[in-house]
C-alpha cells in the first residue's frame, strides 16, 4: 500500500497499479491465514496470538513419555500398512526431505499402500507453500489433499506419518481453551490406529510455542533427527 501511495503522489501510474496488486494480494493472504487459523483480523493487526474463542486461563499441563522409534521398525509399519496418510510441515520445507519423501510414495503405492498426502491450510510459512514443494518433487495433484477432505477419514487410517508439523496437528487446539492456538482448525492425526512424528528433536516447538500432546500418547511413535536424513534413511530402507 505504501508503494501505491508513493505511485499516486508521484503521479506514476504503473507504481499506483503495482503497489495497488501488492497490497490487496497481502490482504487476501491475510484473510485466508486468519480463516484457517481460526484468528479474527484485529487481533493479528493488534499483535495478539489467541482466537476470539481462546479462554483466559492458563494452558493445560499434561504429563507423559514420549515412544522413540527407528527406521527399520517404521518401515515394517508403513508396508504393513493398507492407509497411509502423511501430513509435511515446515520441517521438511527447510530439511528440503520433499525429494526423498516423493520416493518413498512412490515406492509405497506402487506396492500396494493407499498413500495420501494431507495439508493444512497454513502449513510452512505461507498457504501453498507445501502444495508446491510437493509439486516440484513430482507427488501426483491427486493424492495430495486439503485438510477437510482428510479429517473424516483419519479413524480408518493405518498409520499417519507427520514430517516437521506440530502447531497443524495438535490436539490441544481442540481440547484446551486456555491454549494459544485453541479454536484452530487442526488435522486430527491423534484418531488413526499409528502415528509416526519425525522431528528434529523433543525440544523444538511450533510457530506458536506450544507443546503438543499427540508427541505423548500411547499411539504414537517419534522418530528424532533432521527430515531429509530421516526420510532418506526410510527411502533406502524400502527400496
Amino acid at each position: 500500500w505504501a508503494l501505491g501511495g508513493g505511485g499516486f503522489m508521484l503521479k506514476k501510474p504503473i507504481l499506483t497499479t503495482v503497489g495497488a496488486l501488492i497490497g490487496s494480494s497481502g490482504a487476501i493472504l491475510t484473510h485466508i491465514m486468519c480463516v484457517a487459523m481460526n484468528r479474527d483480523i484485529v487481533s493479528v493487526l493488534l499483535g495478539g496470538y489467541g482466537t476470539s474463542a481462546t479462554g483466559g486461563g492458563e494452558a493445560m499441563v499434561f504429563e507423559g513419555e514420549a515412544t522413540f522409534t527407528d527406521v527399520e521398525a517404521t518401515v515394517e509399519n508403513l508396508k504393513a500398512a493398507k492407509e497411509v496418510i502423511v501430513v509435511p510441515g515446515y520441517g521438511l520445507a527447510v530439511a528440503n526431505g520433499q525429494y526423498a519423501m516423493a520416493e518413498i510414495a512412490k515406492e509405497l503405492r506402487a506396492q500396494g499402500v493407499n498413500l495420501r498426502f494431507a495439508i493444512h491450510p497454513v502449513a510452512g510459512r505461507m498457504p501453498g507453500q507445501l502444495n508446491v514443494l510437493l509439486a516440484e518433487a513430482g507427488v501426483p495433484y491427486d493424492i495430495v489433499l486439503e485438510m477437510e477432505e482428510i479429517n473424516d477419514e483419519l479413524p480408518e487410517t493405518d498409520v499417519v506419518l507427520v514430517i516437521g508439523a506440530s502447531d497443524t496437528v495438535n490436539s490441544d487446539a481442540e481440547d484446551d481453551p486456555g491454549s494459544a492456538i485453541a479454536g484452530m482448525p487442526v488435522i486430527r492425526v491423534w484418531e488413526a490406529g499409528n502415528v509416526c512424528v519425525l522431528k528434529r528433536s523433543m525440544g523444538s516447538v511450533g510457530y506458536a510455542g506450544c507443546d503438543n500432546p499427540v508427541f505423548y500418547n500411547e499411539n504414537t511413535d517419534m522418530l528424532l533427527g533432521d527430515a531429509k536424513a530421516s526420510c532418506d534413511a526410510l527411502n533406502a530402507a524400502l527400496a
